[in-house]
């Protein structure tokens, strides 16, 4: 049995994605709201030399395991506790370590992919996808993958226009089409942040979770 409610938050790496979902855990409380990742679900490519991980396409379907991915949110959703992955990315593997994660009334999910696939859309109550200016959404990337994740102007540049941009062209950018609720301007759309609140606040009166 269904217990509790999943948001999924899509849109182009850099959209304003994990902002939106941090106003909607500010304005729903920690203790019923938690955000997971798509990005912890990438592959682990450690089995493989470094210099071929980092030529990798991170912005494809194939570079996450969505299998795992949406049997959490399963589990999740149905009142148990998981091992929810970490990854790293200097490395490109996932860390030995896992974060327990318990159940929650409402899991928000953000990620750049995760319209495209049916498996998650169908376990979603409320599909959200962040409409951002392609233009701030490189800027937004460029700053955090240099002083986030230690990459250099140069390969950033490279992995835009060689996967990135592509791959936004052909899948993320047509997944939107799925969506109950396209916000443009990312976190900072106070007016779709209340409404899509007052929305979930809605299905959890419907769940008899008030």
């Amino acid at each position: 049995m269904k217990k509790g409610i999943l948001i999924g938050i899509a849109g182009a790496s850099g959209s304003g994605k994990t902002l939106v979902a941090e106003n909607i855990y500010r304005q729903l409380g920690s203790e019923n709201v938690v955000i997971m990742e798509e990005d912890s679900y990438y592959r682990d490519l450690s089995d493989i030399p470094f210099d071929e991980r980092v030529g990798r396409n991170f912005d494809h379907p194939d570079a996450f395991d969505h299998n795992l991915l949406s049997e959490h949110i399963r589990e999740l959703l149905s009142g148990k506790t998981i091992a929810h992955p970490i990854y790293d990315y200097t490395t490109h593997s996932r860390k030995s370590e896992t974060r327990t994660v318990g159940p929650h009334r409402i899991v928000v999910l953000e990620g750049i992919l995760l319209l495209n696939e049916p498996a998650l859309r169908d376990q979603m109550d409320i599909k959200v996808f962040i409409d951002t200016a392609p233009d701030i959404c490189f800027i937004r990337r460029l700053r955090r993958d240099i002083e986030e994740r230690g990459r250099d102007v140069n390969s950033v540049i490279k992995q835009y226009m060689e996967t990135v941009r592509p791959m936004y062209l052909q899948f993320i950018e047509p997944s939107k089409r799925h969506a109950d609720i396209i916000i443009p301007q990312g976190g900072k759309n106070r007016v779709a942040i209340d409404i899509l609140t007052t929305k979930i606040k809605s299905l959890l009166h419907e769940m008899g979770a008030n």
